[in-house]
């Protein structure tokens, strides 16, 4: 059984960092990508940033160079580091485990709100 949790969510003010942690759950994490999503409210949920098995990354043009993506096999965790946050950067923010199988699985999601 495949569990995602995700943490680190909050508020903050435009211009400031947060850190969003996914503790993953199962025996598969070290051999499977990994990314986060976010979505709003009327949004399709969009890729943010991914990560592959072997620590290839991949980000959304919106967050290059402001979001850093990163895992710790030996925690099951992979992290979010996002810096320079905008008012736009609000969502819920998803962590996502894609499976060798094709699929997926979702934590329940948490919110990041940045103020202007």
């Amino acid at each position: 059984q495949v569990q995602l949790v995700e943490s680190g969510g909050g508020l903050v003010q435009a211009g400031g960092s947060l850190r969003l942690s996914c503790a993953a759950s199962g025996s598969f994490f070290s051999n499977n990508a990994m990314g986060w999503y976010r979505q709003t409210p009327g949004k399709q949920r969009e890729l943010v940033a991914a990560i592959t098995s072997g620590g290839s990354t991949n980000y959304a043009n919106t967050v290059k160079g402001r979001f850093t993506i990163s895992r710790d096999n030996a925690k099951s965790t992979v992290y979010l580091q996002m810096n320079s946050l905008k008012p736009e950067d609000t969502a819920v923010y998803y962590c996502n485990a894609h499976l060798w199988n094709g699929i997926d699985y979702w934590g329940k999601g948490t919110l990041v709100t940045v103020s202007s």
